[in-house]
């Protein structure tokens, strides 16, 4: 679903109302996000990793489908799936944040249902707050930002800022190669997050 082809308006909408699920629904973003790293998946390992009933596993994944962000690769039994990539832009309410939504952003959100701390800072500041917070987490980890920093550029307590990046460490390190002297950040914009 990237963007790099000429879409027309309709495409766009489209596409943002595909991944609006996932930005509303955890478990649909945890799906999404384990058949992206996984690169392909059948539903029986979506149900062995995920622990979700074989019902709700079948018909999550048949919504994700027919939304367009995960596509069958093997017809033939097992079938195989696999997510299809998503690069949105969206401006936040007031017009004065973008954000990009990506795989890693999916991933983040997924992890509302299992730590208490994404969760908290979701309802605090919404998923474009969330997507904020990703990219300082990036940025603190290639050792370019401090929590405080964060929390001074947010108007957040350093607590506040400090917890959520921790909360993200273990999603920044499974989608970006990070290293001692800097990070690859391909699939991230910092610029489009700070606009």
């Amino acid at each position: 679903m990237s963007r790099t082809s000429k879409r027309t308006d309709g495409d766009i909408v489209r596409d943002f109302l595909s991944v609006a699920d996932l930005l509303e629904e955890p478990q649909l973003a945890q799906l999404y996000a384990y058949v992206a790293r996984e690169g392909e998946a059948t539903v029986q390992e979506v149900i062995d990793e995920l622990e979700f009933a074989q019902g709700t596993a079948y018909t999550y994944v048949n919504r994700l489908v027919d939304a367009g962000v995960l596509e069958m690769t093997r017809e033939e039994q097992p079938r195989q799936y696999a997510a299809r990539e998503i690069d949105l832009t969206v401006t936040a309410a007031g017009g004065n944040r973008k954000y990009t939504i990506t795989p890693v952003l999916i991933d983040a959100v997924g992890r509302r249902e299992t730590n208490g701390d994404i969760d908290t800072y979701i309802d605090r500041h919404g998923v474009d707050g969330l997507a904020t917070a990703l990219t300082y987490a990036v940025a603190r980890e290639c050792g370019e930002v401090t929590h405080r920093l964060m929390a001074q550029d947010l108007e957040i307590s350093p607590l506040a800022a400090e917890i959520v990046l921790q909360a993200l460490r273990p999603i920044v390190h499974e989608h970006y190669e990070i290293e001692d002297s800097g990070a690859s950040l391909d699939a991230i914009d910092i610029d489009d997050h700070n606009a």
